[in-house]
């Protein structure tokens, strides 16, 4: 398929795509460091900067949108489908109409499922169902591809084929290892502590886009040693699914420090790759997964629309179950020790918590606070004299 990209961000669904076979014919992104990374990853395509200017696309036969997620996000705004960021979408449709696009793939966060009773989504199927498409969506989780908790919705419109056999073709049961705090590495949000922790047996928690003002948010990893670091700018982006360095173009252009950023806003790119092969050669889905889904039924997981009738369908956030070393043998990199402040914090927040703690977890955390004492602080650069 020929793919126009809006909010293309560094990629990741069209990098998936392409490895599925498909190719971008043009490419929307309004952030320069993004747009850096799409310039460098993606020589020769057309690039185009606003949506909100676009008046035409070139001809294509898939348009896909990670759009923003800022007011959808449950870590966000939470200023609804409506909000400045994500009401963006809409210039999704107006596109649409201008090219009779064939297909649609859309992908965010699973929290607007349930922000505001589900209107986010119902906004969205309901515009598909005006321009006679017909839609599915499914909630994936990361998991099933790479050691990152990650769940986000991905939907497929058109007209021209049935998304429940792009979507729902597939599912494998979640592979389980039994992990100890000996054993294995786990993942957590270190910057919590009081209401939850974000806890990942042998993955790391999802990996977010940091602050507006480009401070990186990563979580915390536990190694089996004892060991509390954040992991490599590098790891982090095979943990999305990208090759390392991936997001280099932007520290080239002075924008290191929103590396974090353009890697927590990314799709995976493992799982647009799935939903590509899918597109390519779709499969069957199981009919007897479905039931009616009632007007007043809170968005389920998963659902579809068939010309006629919604239904919510029975399937896990596992399409496939890809085997992978542990997540202490996936990273390549030496993480950055978890600092003195950070973990004094995050041990004080957990001295006052109600949360049922991982037994031995509270005790290597303190003993990793009292190793950061006698860390070395980090040198400060002096500026060249005069």
């Amino acid at each position: 398929m020929r793919v126009a990209g809006l909010f293309a961000g560094i990629g990741g669904l069209e990098s998936g795509l392409a490895a599925a076979g498909h190719h971008a014919v043009t490419l929307v992104e309004t952030w320069a460091p993004a747009s850096a990374v799409l310039a460098a990853r993606f020589p020769g395509v057309p690039a185009l900067a606003d949506v909100r200017e676009v008046a035409s696309l070139p001809a294509h036969d898939l348009m896909t949108a990670g759009f923003p997620c800022q007011d959808l996000s449950q870590a966000g705004r939470t200023a609804g489908i409506g909000g400045a960021k994500s009401g963006l979408v809409d210039h999704v449709f107006r596109l649409m109409e201008a090219g009779a696009t064939p297909t649609v793939l859309l992908e965010n966060v699973s929290f607007m499922l349930r922000l505001d009773g589900g209107a986010a989504m119902t906004r969205l199927t309901d515009a598909f169902e005006e321009r006679g498409y017909r839609w599915a969506y499914r909630t994936v989780d990361t998991l099933a591809f790479l050691p990152q908790r990650r769940q986000r919705v991905f939907l497929v419109a058109s007209r021209v084929l049935d998304p429940a056999d792009v979507l729902f073709a597939d599912e494998a049961t979640p592979l389980t290892t039994e992990t100890t705090l000996d054993t294995h590495a786990h993942g957590f949000y270190w910057t919590e502590g009081i209401r939850g922790l974000g806890w990942g047996p042998d993955c790391v928690p999802t990996l977010k886009n940091g602050s507006t003002l480009g401070i990186p948010s990563p979580p915390a990893i536990l190694l089996p040693d004892g060991a509390i670091v954040t992991p490599d700018i590098r790891d982090a982006e095979r943990l999305q699914g990208f090759p390392e360095a991936w997001t280099g173009p932007a520290g080239e252009i002075g924008l290191e420090r929103l590396r974090w950023s353009l890697v927590g806003n990314a799709v995976s790119v493992p799982v647009a790759r799935w939903v590509g092969e899918r597109l390519a050669t779709p499969g069957h889905h199981d009919r007897t997964r479905d039931r009616d889904l009632a007007m007043a039924e809170r968005w389920p997981p998963a659902a579809r629309f068939d010309g006629s009738h919604r239904f919510a369908v029975t399937i896990s956030t596992h399409p496939v179950a890809v085997p992978r070393p542990p997540l202490h043998l996936f990273l390549r990199h030496p993480g950055k020790p978890l600092s003195l402040r950070a973990a004094s914090g995050f041990l004080e927040r957990l001295g006052r918590t109600r949360l049922r703690l991982p037994a031995g977890f509270l005790e290597r955390v303190a003993a990793h606070r009292d190793r950061m004492l006698t860390y070395p602080a980090p040198t400060r650069r002096r500026p060249a004299a005069e």
